[in-house]
C-alpha cells in the first residue's frame, strides 16, 4: 500500500512538471503595442490680412442711350460700331428738310411781328395826342395802346418759336453725350425713328474705369468693425479696402481696386449690403456685365493665430475640435472657433493658443487620452 501511495504520488509530480515544460515550451503572449505617431505643428501668432471673397458684376463707370429728340428718317450713321466715341461727336444725322423750312417759316413770322410794332406803336402814340385835344375818343386811345402791346407780346412770341426751330433743326444731328464705347447700332440710314420711342439708337459706356457691385454679409461688416474698433485688425482708411478681382478664366486682375462705399442700408430678406468698388480698366479687360469675383482685402489682425486645416475636424454636433499634445505626450481634445481660411490655414479666434502642439498627422483612430510618440510633421503639414 505504501509502495503505491508512494507511486502514485510521484506519477502526478511527474505529470505536473511535464505541464509545466510544456507550457515553457508553448508561444509567448504578444508584446504590449508601441504608442501611435503623430505630428505636430506649434502654433504661432502673426499679422494677418483678412480677406472676403464675394461674387460681383462688373458695371460701366457712365452709360447713356443715344435717343432721337425729334422724328425723322435717319440719313446717316456717322460711327464705327464698338468705336470710341467722345461727348459732342455726331453719331447719327436725321433729314432737315423739314426742319429747315420750319426755321425760315420762323423767321419770316418774326420779321412779320416786329413790323407790325412800328406801325401799330405810331397809331397808339398818335391817338394819345389827339385824344388830348378831343380828335378821338378815350377808347379808341386805349384800344391803339393795347394794339402796340399785343404787337410787342407777338414778337416775343415769334422769337420763342424761331429759337424751337432752331433748336430742332439742331436736334437733327444727334450727337454723344458722353465720351466711351459705343456699341451696336439698333437702326440704320433709312429708318423712321420718332420722339419718345423705347428703344435706343445705340448705348454709349464709359469704360476706362469700371464698378464691381458686391455683397457682403451685415454680420461680417460688424464684426470686422468691432475687431477695428477693438485695435486688433487694422485699415487703410474707414469704410474702405483693397480689392483683388477674380476674373472668369480663374486669372487674377493685375491692378487692384479701392472700395469707395458700403450701402448704409441692410437688404431686409438677405440680411447683406451693397459693395461698390472702382477698377482702372484702360486696355478694356472689364466688360460691362461680367461676373466675377472679388476679395476684398478688408485689413490686417495684428496677432493672428493660425492652424492648418488638418489639425481641425468636427464633431456630430458640427463643433470644430482639434486635438493637441499634452503633459507626457497624452493627446487632449480641445473645442475651437474657427473665424476664415488664410490659404489652407484657419484663423482661430478661441480654443488655442501660441505654442500649443497642434497635431496634424496620424489622427486616425486617435482619441483624448492616448499616449502617443510624437515628432515635428513635416513641412507643409
Amino acid at each position: 500500500m505504501g509502495l503505491s501511495g508512494m507511486g502514485l504520488n510521484n506519477v502526478a509530480a511527474l505529470c505536473v512538471a511535464c505541464g509545466l515544460a510544456l507550457a515553457a515550451c508553448g508561444p509567448k503572449p504578444p508584446p504590449p503595442m508601441p504608442p501611435p505617431a503623430v505630428g505636430y505643428v506649434v502654433l504661432q501668432t502673426a499679422p494677418v490680412t483678412l480677406t472676403t471673397e464675394l461674387p460681383g458684376r462688373v458695371s460701366a463707370m457712365e452709360s447713356s442711350d443715344v435717343r432721337p429728340q425729334i422724328s425723322g428718317i435717319v440719313r446717316r450713321r456717322a460711327f464705327v460700331e464698338g468705336s470710341i466715341v467722345h461727348a459732342g461727336q455726331v453719331l447719327y444725322e436725321i433729314e432737315d428738310s423739314p426742319y429747315r423750312a420750319t426755321l425760315l417759316n420762323a423767321r419770316g413770322q418774326l420779321a412779320q411781328a416786329e413790323a407790325n410794332i412800328r406801325s401799330t406803336q405810331l397809331q397808339a402814340d398818335r391817338y394819345q395826342r389827339l385824344v388830348a385835344i378831343n380828335g378821338v375818343s378815350k377808347q379808341d386811345a386805349d384800344n391803339a395802346e393795347a394794339a402796340a402791346a399785343q404787337a410787342k407780346a407777338a414778337v416775343v412770341a415769334q422769337r420763342g418759336a424761331l429759337k424751337s426751330a432752331e433748336v430742332n433743326l439742331g436736334f437733327t444731328r444727334i450727337r454723344a453725350p458722353i465720351s466711351g464705347r459705343i456699341g451696336r447700332s439698333l437702326f440704320t440710314p433709312g429708318a423712321l425713328v420718332q420722339t419718345g420711342q423705347s428703344e435706343p439708337l445705340a448705348t454709349i459706356q464709359r469704360m476706362d474705369q469700371v464698378y464691381v457691385d458686391v455683397t457682403q454679409s451685415a454680420a461680417d461688416l460688424l464684426n470686422l468693425r468691432a475687431a477695428m474698433n477693438g485695435g486688433d485688425v487694422t485699415q487703410p482708411g474707414p469704410d474702405s479696402a483693397r480689392v483683388q478681382l477674380i476674373l472668369p478664366n480663374g486669372a487674377v486682375y493685375p491692378i487692384e481696386g479701392v472700395l469707395r462705399f458700403a450701402d448704409v442700408t441692410v437688404d431686409p430678406t438677405t440680411g447683406a449690403v451693397d459693395v461698390r468698388a472702382v477698377f482702372p480698366n484702360a486696355n478694356g479687360v472689364l466688360l460691362p456685365g461680367l461676373y466675377v469675383r472679388a476679395r476684398l482685402i478688408e485689413g490686417v489682425r495684428k496677432q493672428g493665430l493660425l492652424a492648418p486645416q488638418a489639425g481641425v475636424s468636427h464633431n456630430e454636433r458640427g463643433q470644430a475640435t482639434a486635438l493637441v499634445l499634452g503633459p507626457g505626450d497624452v493627446v487632449a481634445q480641445r473645442m475651437v472657433k474657427t473665424d476664415q481660411t488664410i490659404g489652407d490655414k484657419w484663423i482661430i479666434t478661441d480654443g488655442l493658443k501660441a505654442g500649443d502642439k497642434l497635431i496634424v498627422d496620424g489622427l486616425l483612430n486617435l482619441h483624448p487620452g492616448a499616449k502617443v510618440k510624437a515628432r515635428p510633421a513635416a513641412a507643409g503639414s
